[in-house]
């Protein structure tokens, strides 16, 4: 619930309120804000105010205002609004390196941290993704792949790193959607993560590390020849 603003510097509290509701998923990406008039009431301040506050977040990415129509939620935080801009500008390889840093701390944290109750979610999404290899559904081949590393990522407990990897696996989940179905025309890849997934239940945290680097190792090798 929004709750009346009491400090005064008004429009800080406008953006910090916000962002809260964005950021707890109240208010989700793609979806329309309530109206200007009903959150001049519920958040107590002046019209002047508020739209000094929605046009800062509309600014940082976080919003985005439609004429006529409204303002919508157009990222998830301020960081990945940045993220997102960031990537914009950047080579897929040099985003897959990044992506390729925060993975391999991941796995090796996960390999040592990871619970039971970790474990079982990050098989079921293992074996959801060679169900869909099987089915040769792409997309949700895609989605369960996401899914997986970001589990193992959770399974860290890092909540940093948890965020950074939620906002740059976002930016990037289309990017890796196009490359693979240009590298795997007939067939999606079989058991491409079993090796990892086995090092994190042994709770071998270099083996799980050096799976994460052979497999970007390998992704590098294909997007480089493709380029040549």
């Amino acid at each position: 619930m929004l709750t009346k603003t009491t400090r005064l510097n008004l429009v800080d509290q406008v953006i910090l309120q916000i962002e809260s509701l964005i950021e707890s998923g109240e208010w989700q990406v793609g979806k329309k804000i309530p109206a200007e008039p009903e959150l001049v009431v519920e958040l107590n301040v002046s019209r002047n105010t508020l739209r000094e506050g929605i046009r800062a977040l509309c600014h940082a990415g976080v919003l985005m205002t439609k004429q006529g129509d409204g303002t919508y939620v157009s990222s998830g935080s301020t960081l990945g609004a940045a993220i997102q801009r960031r990537i914009q500008k950047s080579s897929l390889l040099d985003t897959l390196e990044v992506r390729n840093a925060l993975e391999q701390e991941a796995a090796r944290l996960a390999a040592e941290r990871r619970t039971e109750q970790d474990l079982e979610k990050i098989w079921f999404y293992h074996q959801e993704c060679s169900s869909f290899t099987v089915s040769r559904d792409m997309e949700q081949y895609v989605a369960a792949d996401m899914k997986l590393h970001q589990t193992i990522v959770e399974s860290t407990g890092n909540q940093m790193l948890i965020d950074l990897y939620a906002h740059i696996t976002e930016a990037i989940q289309e990017s890796i959607t196009i490359y693979l179905r240009k590298r795997f025309t007939d067939k999606l890849p079989q058991d491409e993560h079993h090796q990892l997934v086995e090092a994190i239940a042994a709770q071998d945290s270099k083996a799980a590390a050096k799976n994460v680097q052979q497999f970007f190792d390998q992704l590098k090798r294909d997007i480089e020849m493709e380029e040549m």
